[in-house]
Parts: C-alpha cells; sequence; structure tokens
C-alpha cells in the first residue's frame, strides 16, 4: 500500500507499521489521514501474511491532536451529515492485535486514537491528555469513555475538565500504557513485542481479543458465555491440534492460523 498521503506502512516479519505521517504539525489528525489509517488497518486485518499491527508517529510526537484548521468553522449540522466519528468505529471491528507506540505528545483525538489499540507501549518523556475544554469542546471519539473505562469517574474527570497533561509514568499508573521505555529503544522493543505476539497462534489471539473486550462492557456471565464458545471453537483449528502435539513432543510448534 503506497497511495497514501498521510501515513506510511510497510510490513517485515508478519507485523504491519502504520506511521502518522505529517510530523510538521506533530501529526494532527485530520479527517483524510484517519481514512488513511483505517483503510491501511482494514486491509492488514484480511491480509494472511500480517499477524500484528503497530501504530506509531514520525517526528516530534505521536499525535498532539486533531487538525483545528479543518473543524473550527463547522457547524452541528456538518457533523451530522460528514458523521466523521463513523470512521473512528470501524477500529473497533479489527480482530487482530493493534500496538501502539506513544512518544511526544499524545494529546486530544491522538490519543483517542493510542486509547483505541489494544495495548499502548510509551517512552519515558510521553505526555497524554485532553485539552478539548480549553477549546469550549469535548473528546468526541471515544476520549471520555476509554479514560473513564480505564481510570474510573473521579479521575477521569479531573483530567477531562482541567485540560490538564499528565505524564507517562502516571499513564503507567493508571494503567494506560502497558509499559515505559527509554525514547531511543521505543521502536525496537516495541517491534520485538509484535513480533513475539506474532509468533503466537493467529485464532487464539484472534478469539482472546473478542473475549477481553467483551469482559469491558459486558455483565460476567454473558463474558463466560462467548469465553467458553470461543475456548471449544479453537479446538477445532489446526493450531490447536500442532500446539498440543508440539507440546507432548516437546518441540517448538508451528502455527499457521487455521
Amino acid at each position: 500500500m503506497s497511495d497514501f498521503s498521510f501515513i506510511k506502512t510497510s510490513v517485515d516479519e508478519q507485523v504491519a507499521t502504520i506511521v502518522l505521517n505529517r510530523p510538521k504539525v506533530l501529526n494532527a489528525l485530520n479527517r483524510p489521514m484517519v481514512t488513511e489509517i483505517i483503510t491501511a488497518m482494514e486491509a492488514f486485518d484480511k491480509d494472511e501474511a500480517v499477524k500484528v499491527i503497530l501504530l506509531r508517529g514520525e517526528g516530534r510526537a505521536f499525535a498532539a491532536g486533531a487538525d483545528i484548521d479543518e473543524m473550527a468553522n463547522d457547524g452541528p449540522i456538518d457533523f451530522e451529515l460528514l458523521n466523521p466519528f463513523a470512521e473512528w468505529d470501524k477500529i473497533n471491528f479489527i480482530k487482530k492485535p493493534i500496538l501502539c507506540a506513544a512518544h511526544g505528545f499524545v494529546l486530544g483525538g491522538g490519543f483517542e486514537l493510542a486509547l483505541a489499540c489494544d495495548m499502548m507501549f510509551a517512552a519515558e518523556n510521553t505526555s497524554f491528555g485532553f485539552p478539548e475544554v480549553t477549546l469550549g469542546v469535548m473528546p468526541g471519539a471515544g476520549g471520555t469513555q476509554r479514560l473513564t473505562k480505564l481510570l474510573g469517574k473521579t479521575k477521569a474527570l479531573h483530567w477531562l475538565w482541567t485540560g490538564d497533561k499528565f505524564s507517562a509514568k502516571d499513564a503507567l499508573d493508571y494503567g494506560i500504557v502497558n509499559r515505559l521505555i527509554a525514547p531511543e529503544l521505543l521502536q525496537e522493543e516495541t517491534e520485538a513485542y509484535a513480533r513475539r505476539l506474532a509468533n503466537q497462534p493467529p485464532l487464539s489471539l484472534r478469539l482472546i481479543k473478542e473475549a477481553v473486550n467483551k469482559a469491558v462492557d459486558h455483565p460476567l456471565e454473558e463474558g463466560m458465555q462467548l469465553e467458553r464458545k470461543n475456548f471449544y471453537l479453537l479446538f477445532a483449528s489446526e493450531d490447536q491440534k500442532e500446539g498440543m502435539n508440539a507440546f507432548l513432543e516437546k518441540r517448538r510448534p508451528n502455527f499457521k492460523g487455521k
């Protein structure tokens, strides 16, 4: 995929990388850029050569927010007709693992994009925040919802109401970030983790992701029912036979995603 204006893409060792590529504006997200990100994600989700998707930013920031110039003169009817957040919703339907390597500024829409990923690794000097309130608006692509699910009501309200930035250490303590990494090692170590996942059985990763996402928003019993069905379903896969035979034969498994 090379016909993109605002992102770069590549595939290496079964890991597809999407790079936000508007470094002169700290990768501010405009609508065409979001469309390109989603288009790339959907294509990689269908590509059998890809097992994991990795998202990162070019330059000094992951993404410092939405493109304010683009929306400053919009009215509510413009948004209703454009329905721009319908693009963002498509991330929820990506079946493969999505990892985020965050650095520099991860603000506003950039933070919402990072939170939409399954796991996040961050450089130790990263700053996070939702400054929308200082512009007289609020997050609209899931920020209030995902932050509240991770932090709880009172902490989320503090950061959303003040618009203050918080540190990578705060993000780690809050459970937003999986791991802090020295800035110069962020790409290398995130890619290493992505390759580790790429060697896991793809169907297991897919159905685990579905079950975990079910646990976030549904009652325990519903989640348990889905978990059980997915557990049973994996016993129809070649990878289950390969994994268990490899264990019994004391060798490394060769998973094929079938």
